[in-house]
């Protein structure tokens, strides 16, 4: 678990745009989700990714680059932002991703799996929903959730790699709604344990000090 570590705390204030959203739901209810600045999906990925979010019925806001310098109208399902305005966020561009993450309201993170955005998750106590894109998103995704079971991995179809609305809606629902279901349960503990060890400044000061003892030797 090297790969994960921090980013300083950020100091500035959320844009009362987004608390003042955020502040409408209750404490853990809101799904933050994001694939940082690089992650583009395609029309197709965010029409099932989105649907998916509108059917799991729980708030959300979502970050999301549109494809091909599309539009919001001709990048998104029709008539998805007028369907979900009472509990959804769709915003395109850059966002205070840290402080969002550690609003009482945001419960759970759908992300890449990137290691940074993975920490920042831990961190702030957001259950994770993984749906890597590429590279080693895969391997951090599959360590997450079969190895370590601190979080939903998105399902995929075998022969394509597919995924559909309903793999999303099973994925959140199992974090965000079935708090007390089997998986619910497992990973909420495992996540627990995983963020008292990432905040664990001694035991991960002492990491460095032994790599340092081992570079002298």
């Amino acid at each position: 678990m090297a790969g994960l570590s921090l980013n300083e705390p950020q100091t500035d204030p959320l844009d009362e745009r987004w608390a003042g959203w955020l502040d409408q739901f209750s404490v853990g209810s809101v799904l933050f989700c994001s694939f940082g600045s690089d992650g583009v999906l395609s029309k197709e990925e965010l029409r099932e990714l989105l649907l998916g979010l509108e059917e799991s019925g729980v708030p959300f806001m979502a970050v999301l680059k549109y494809p091909n310098g599309m539009t919001e109208s001709e990048a998104l399902p029709e008539g998805l932002v007028e369907r979900v305005k009472q509990r959804g966020l769709i915003h395109s561009g850059w966002v205070q991703q840290q402080l969002i993450l550690e609003h009482k309201a945001v419960g759970g993170y759908l992300c890449h799996a990137g290691f940074g955005s993975l920490a920042e998750a831990v961190a702030s106590g957001c259950q994770l929903v993984l749906l890597p894109q590429k590279g080693d998103q895969f391997l951090n995704a599959r360590l997450m959730s079969k190895d370590l079971k601190v979080g939903v991995e998105v399902e995929r179809r075998d022969e394509d790699g597919w995924f559909t609305k309903e793999s999303v809606r099973e994925a959140v629902r199992s974090v965000m709604v079935d708090k007390e279901g089997p998986v619910g349960k497992e990973v909420r503990a495992n996540h627990c344990r995983l963020k008292e060890l990432l905040l664990n400044k001694e035991l991960n000061n002492s990491y460095v000090d032994q790599l340092l003892e081992k570079m002298e030797t």
